[in-house]
């Protein structure tokens, strides 16, 4: 095989590789998010937290709101709760880097 038949045939593969890499962390952050989401709409009546929910434009009640409904809820709850927050972080991270990084290949 020429040198330069491999050496396509390498960065063929060297560039699949890196879009796997790429791919990887924003799609087992989503699953971990639809997972954590589904776990917290089968443990909290949702709904019913935002009919109780103060009005948005008063947000230091907002944010007493949350914090009480966070540290009135059981464990599991605020497990699920942290997993999607970390989860749409990572989604966030992946975006920004997406975003911010340009395409090289050789």
């Amino acid at each position: 095989m020429p040198s330069t038949q491999i050496s396509h045939t390498v960065m063929r593969r060297v560039r699949a590789i890196h879009a796997m890499r790429l791919a990887a962390a924003p799609l087992s952050a989503a699953l971990v998010l639809f997972a954590a989401l589904w776990g917290i709409g089968r443990a909290v009546w949702v709904a019913k937290v935002f009919e109780n929910m103060p009005a948005l434009s008063d947000v230091p009640g907002v944010l007493s709101f949350y914090i009480h409904a966070f540290l009135g809820t059981g464990v599991l709850e605020q497990a699920l709760l942290l997993t999607a927050t970390a989860a749409l972080l990572v989604l966030f991270v992946s975006a920004l880097r997406s975003l911010g990084q340009e395409m090289r290949f050789a």
